[in-house]
């Protein structure tokens, strides 16, 4: 098979229900994802992890594969069974990769989350799932700072009565060391609940999203493979923390043999040039990272193309939000000339992408290049009528047909109902992402924002994503922030700006950012209010938080604070009288 995935395949390709949840793709096949990720041997490296303060450390396939047993091992003596759920609260590292494949082979769920979340974030998340093995660090940097988390795992601890085993990240290889490792390979169904990855929470309760095995495996094989050109001996450094999707689509690089450089930090510390140094040092072949990233290299001034020799580099991928055409200019003119950069978008609802690049097409600026492989996706109006003929007109991004790595199921959600709404309500029988995107005359899409955070004045549909492309070309403006404020029985536009250092916003700024706005967008998206802050609100994975800063302003409650990093950006701006109800602007 061209895709050499290791398993039993079945008769049966597709088996098709009533509905594109109940649809199932090879009902039939076995297989076991850790399996296929332990596939390669040698004294090779299969992990180089590196963080902020210069460490690293390699290890190699064969150390890779009898550390992962190993693990698996103890997994199993502490009790672990399929289905079993085990979670890691740990940095990129060694530590979470192998926590990773250990569970992977026994057939357990995988779950992880970042350590920089509160006690309460924690058990939001991990409560719903009731672990029964529980992996974390003790403390970690960041921007040359450590953080300790000692007191907050013994409430985190307290809080999981399902735990049958609580493992410090520096103990791991210790408590493995006692156990035999697994010595053969048990395979699951197709379908066997593989990851539970949690939603942003910045609309309520994380929702817990089951994840299947096998439907997952393939489509991220299929992106690695077909449309990022991943090879065995590459070497692929994706900027993630162990709470974010694109930790999992990093991790299946070893699915083709290509070493993962692991980076664990500040990419800006010590030096704005950190993570580009690693990527260079390393010899990174694929470099992915975030638009927010590339849009502060690009304002920060440096030329990298000046200092740093990316010879090995072949494929850029940004994902996070849509890449500005200015930062695709920059990433070509100031970073490599001769490098294939692709605009990715997905999200953790797939476990991967419904749109990215293509190795063997032009890249135009500003745009994706084409849907995923296998992905039916489309552009829908209102009344759900296709947009593809229409390019440039905005709508609904949608998928109209089944596809592997739909998820299994939420979490607790036995019926289905919060799944189905969550996906199928707006369209029946039709999955609606919830992405307000248009078709380009190129066969790609521009994702102009969130569709649910679509401004409407004056009862006229704007995408943030919009006024963020054209304010990112003021140098003087970091990044910004555009939401919704009830007014006068309508909609205002407001937009908060993060300004360069030692930066006024002075009246001659913000006329310059609305005419920006307005020459590049419409005379609707200038906004009504520009103010300046000190920060902006985010999630820990860095996305700005658009809906609970319309919350807090319209007076609305805050759902589930603690996915927000730095919540007191959120209240500063709640508390600014220029958007107090009884002044005018």
């Amino acid at each position: 098979m061209f895709a050499e995935v290791i398993g039993d395949m079945g008769g049966r390709a597709f088996e098709p229900g009533p509905d594109m949840p109940s649809s199932r793709f090879f009902p039939e096949a076995r297989l076991n994802v850790a399996e296929n990720f332990l596939r390669r041997s040698g004294p090779e490296p299969a992990l180089i992890a590196v963080n902020e303060a210069g460490e690293r450390h390699e290890v190699s396939w064969d150390q890779l594969r009898e550390q992962a047993l190993r693990v698996a091992g103890a997994l199993r003596d502490a009790g672990v069974e399929p289905g079993d759920r085990v979670a890691a609260l740990l940095p990129l590292g060694i530590e979470v990769i192998l926590v990773w494949l250990a569970a992977s082979a026994l057939g357990a769920i995988f779950s992880s989350t970042s350590p920089d979340f509160g006690a309460a974030g924690v058990l939001d998340r991990f409560g719903q799932i009731e672990p029964k093995v529980l992996v974390a660090t003790g403390g970690y940097h960041y921007g040359g700072k450590w953080f300790d988390c000692k007191e907050r795992l013994q409430e985190i601890e307290r809080g999981l009565p399902s735990l049958r085993k609580f493992v410090l990240a520096e103990d791991l290889q210790a408590w493995a060391s006692a156990s035999e490792p697994i010595a053969r390979w048990e395979r699951f169904p197709f379908d066997h609940p593989w990851l539970v990855l949690f939603s942003s929470g910045t609309t309520g309760k994380p929702k817990c999203i089951v994840h299947r095995a096998g439907g997952v495996f393939l489509n991220l094989k299929k992106e690695h493979v077909l449309q990022c050109d991943v090879k065995a001996g590459d070497r692929v450094l994706y900027f993630t923390t162990a709470g974010w999707m694109m930790f999992n689509w990093l991790i299946n690089g070893l699915a083709e043999g290509a070493t993962l450089v692991l980076f664990d930090g500040n990419p800006f510390y010590p030096e704005l040039s950190a993570l580009l140094d690693v990527a260079e040092r390393e010899k990174v072949t694929l470099f992915g990272t975030s638009a927010k990233y590339i849009d502060a290299l690009k304002k920060s001034g440096l030329e990298p193309v000046r200092t740093h020799s990316f010879d090995a580099l072949r494929t850029i991928c940004s994902t996070g939000s849509p890449l500005s055409p200015e930062s695709f200019e920059w990433v070509y003119s100031r970073l490599k000339q001769d490098v294939h950069l692709a605009s990715i978008s997905g999200g953790t609802d797939i476990c991967g992408c419904f749109l990215l690049g293509s190795p063997i097409d032009p890249v135009y600026a500003g745009e994706l290049q084409r849907p995923g492989l296998g992905m039916a996706m489309d552009v829908w109006d209102e009344n759900g009528d296709s947009l593809r003929d229409r390019p440039g007109e905005r709508g609904e991004l949608v998928c109209v047909r089944p596809f592997p790595s739909q998820p299994l199921r939420f979490w607790g959600d036995e019926s289905g109902d919060r799944y189905r709404k969550a996906y199928f309500e707006k369209y029946p029988g039709v999955w609606a992402h919830g992405d307000f995107a248009s078709w380009t005359p190129h066969g790609g899409m521009i994702i102009h924002g969130r569709s649910d955070t679509t401004l409407n004045p004056g009862g006229v549909r704007l995408g943030t994503g919009e006024i963020y492309r054209a304010v990112e070309k003021i140098p003087s403006v970091m990044e910004s922030l555009a939401f919704g404020q009830r007014w006068d029985n309508d909609v205002r536009v407001v937009l908060l700006v993060r300004l360069a250092p030692g930066v006024m916003l002075t009246k001659q700024l913000k006329d310059e950012i609305k005419r920006t706005i307005q020459t590049d967008c419409t005379p609707r998206h200038v906004p009504a209010v520009i103010l300046a802050v000190d920060d902006l609100p985010r999630t820990r994975s860095n996305k700005l938080v658009e809906l609970a800063v319309c919350d807090a302003v319209n007076g609305l409650k805050i759902r589930n604070i603690e996915a927000i990093a730095n919540p007191e950006a959120l209240w500063h701006i709640a508390a600014l009288p220029e958007l107090k109800s009884k002044s005018r602007s």
